[in-house]
């Protein structure tokens, strides 16, 4: 399996397994069956609500010896409810509970949005808390805590744009270790990519295929498809393989991490075998001409009537 290293060489499986939109009672085999056919990066988050299944499968693969603890990466998300400094450590210890883990590899602050507890996806201005009240210099220090702690090894960021990580490089003496963002085709996010590396900051790709099964209040009109682009199917007839393993070849030949998500063994076991698929130079820039700046996950959801947070201040 190909790897990342962070800056103390530690190293993350640069293709893992998401877990976003993993139904409660497919999650558990989904996770059996990953870890059967040789994942072993794992990506969660407390809003999926599906890690205390999760859980239950990492504690059963221990428990049988199919895999160590240490063998694992795995990562989980501080949801926007817990910004404040004195909830982030008491979240991510209610993640490790449902996980059944005594520590995260990974633990990244999911959006750079803060909502009072009440409103896990607030739909009214007042459930906002502006950045203004909190700060994403007070979450990001309660990270470091969580950190030094020893609760996890490596901390990161979700969603976050050029604009908000300079606010905590500039503001923290903690560099973030990892960006995970909506990244495809479409969305090639190179400007981010560049300004990562340069600061050695790893990236993660979610939606890497547009997040086709997300429900209909979250897909815009006339979305385009991924799959039925035509130098993808192109590419994916000259290696007799899926467009779906091209866009995993893709990015992992660019450097960045993605996280598939996938309930269906067949699936899993076709994105894992894309980390032996190798694209020509040639194909890699042919991949790289599509980007049309389309976010299939465009963050309207934030920016309801009265809302303190906009587009602009989260894609800049």
């Amino acid at each position: 399996m190909i790897k990342l290293a962070f800056k103390n060489d530690d190293t993350i499986p640069q293709l893992g397994l998401g877990t976003w939109k993993s139904k409660p009672g497919e999650v558990y085999k989904a996770i059996q069956s990953a870890i059967r056919l040789g994942y072993r990066h794992f990506d969660c988050a407390f809003v999926y609500g599906n890690e205390a299944e999760i859980g239950q499968a990492f504690h059963n693969a221990f428990e049988s010896g199919e895999v160590k603890r240490e063998d694992l990466f795995i990562t989980s998300k501080l949801w926007n409810t817990h910004h404040r400094k004195a909830d982030v450590e008491p979240a991510l210890k209610n993640t490790l509970k449902d996980l059944q883990l005594d520590y995260l590899d990974l633990y990244l602050v999911h959006w750079p949005i803060a909502i009072v507890k009440e409103a896990s996806f607030p739909v009214k201005a007042n459930e906002f808390i502006p950045v203004t009240e909190i700060p994403l210099t007070e979450t990001w220090e309660a990270m470091i805590a969580c950190r030094d702690k020893g609760l996890t090894k490596h901390i990161g960021v979700s969603n976050f744009s050029i604009a908000n990580l300079n606010q905590l490089i500039r503001g923290s003496s903690v560099v973030p270790e990892m960006n995970q963002v909506e990244c495809h085709p479409y969305l090639d996010q190179k400007e981010l990519l560049a300004f990562c590396k340069d600061h050695s900051i790893l990236m993660t790709a979610y939606s890497p295929f547009g997040s086709l099964d997300r429900s209909p209040a979250l897909k815009g009109e006339n979305e385009p498809r991924l799959f039925d682009d035509p130098v993808l199917k192109r590419v994916a007839e000259s290696h007799d393989c899926t467009p779906a393993q091209v866009i995993l070849a893709w990015q992992l030949g660019r450097g960045v991490c993605v996280i598939p998500k996938s309930v269906n063994e067949k699936r899993q076991n076709e994105n894992l075998a894309a980390a032996e698929l190798q694209l020509s130079g040639e194909e890699m820039q042919q991949i790289d001409t599509l980007n049309r700046d389309y976010r299939f996950i465009d963050g309207t959801l934030w920016t309801p009537e009265g809302s303190p947070y906009t587009l602009e201040y989260l894609w800049g």
